[in-house]
């Protein structure tokens, strides 16, 4: 099992950046993806970012050029950097993880994946 813990939100004028973490804690494995998504009031939850244990990371074309996801696995944690920030980027931020079978692909839809944390508010104003 794997418990995760969302911190670094916050409000922020347009154009600033904020830096969220996730802290895991539990089982440690040695394959794993790790998943940034957003949820905004009345929609849908999407993808933000991926990265994985190979070291493969996508992201979401509305954010490319603005966030960066990272880990650092000494302290079993993965940051979103959130530069240039937009009212559009406001959200609640989730971060997830699974444990692929060997071989699978990166899970991008948010049913795909089995460890969520609690979500942390970013909100972006005018």
């Amino acid at each position: 099992q794997v418990q995760l813990v969302e911190s670094g939100g916050g409000l922020v004028q347009a154009g600033g950046s904020l830096r969220l973490s996730c802290a895991a804690s539990g089982r440690t494995f040695s394959r794993f993806v790790m998943g940034w998504f957003r949820q905004a009031p009345g929609k849908q939850r999407e993808l933000v970012a991926t990265i994985t244990s190979g070291g493969s990371i996508n992201y979401a074309d509305s954010v490319k050029g603005r966030f960066t996801i990272s880990t650092d696995n000494a302290k079993n944690t993965v940051y979103l950097q959130m530069n240039s920030l937009k009212p559009g980027d406001t959200a609640v931020y989730y971060c997830a993880a699974d444990i692929p079978p060997w071989g699978a692909p990166i899970p991008s839809r948010p049913n795909e994946y089995d460890y969520w944390g609690q979500g942390t508010q970013v909100t972006v104003s005018s």
